[in-house]
């Protein structure tokens, strides 16, 4: 299975990690099935924002009272990595919840999406699709 991700998604994740440099930028992926149409921005509410993430609760919170009436479904989180490494870090692995959901991490001017699960995390291959 493969993810698909509108090229506005990509492009605003890419411009809110390099807003966000060197602190951890995060927020919610929104969408259908596999496919990303949107994205909700959260504060990182981490007391160590520069090394970790923890998405604003109330963000959460209001993406879910919204899917439950009709808008986009919760597929998973994004986080940038300010370290410049697209990968799950020791902490992402220890945190991640083996729900099927669908984590993007930006680091380096690159976007990689993983898919968490009962083994842990696996790359999830995606293609972009225009606005």
């Amino acid at each position: 299975m493969q993810a698909e991700v509108s090229s506005d998604v990509v492009e605003c994740l890419l411009a809110e990690a390099e807003e966000a440099h060197p602190l951890e930028c995060c927020g919610i992926l929104l969408g259908e099935g596999s496919t990303i149409t949107a994205i909700q921005p959260a504060r990182n509410v981490h007391p160590e924002p520069s090394r970790h993430f923890e998405i604003d609760p109330q963000v959460l919170i209001d993406a879910h009272r919204s899917a439950r009436n009709g808008g986009a479904q919760v597929l998973g989180n994004y986080h940038s990595h300010p370290n410049g490494l697209a990968e799950p870090s020791v902490t992402d692995r220890a945190m991640a919840a083996p729900d099927g959901a669908i984590w993007a991490i930006i680091a380096a001017g690159r976007i990689t999406f993983w898919r968490s699960g009962d083994a842990g995390f696996e790359a999830l291959p995606y293609v972009t699709r225009p606005r």
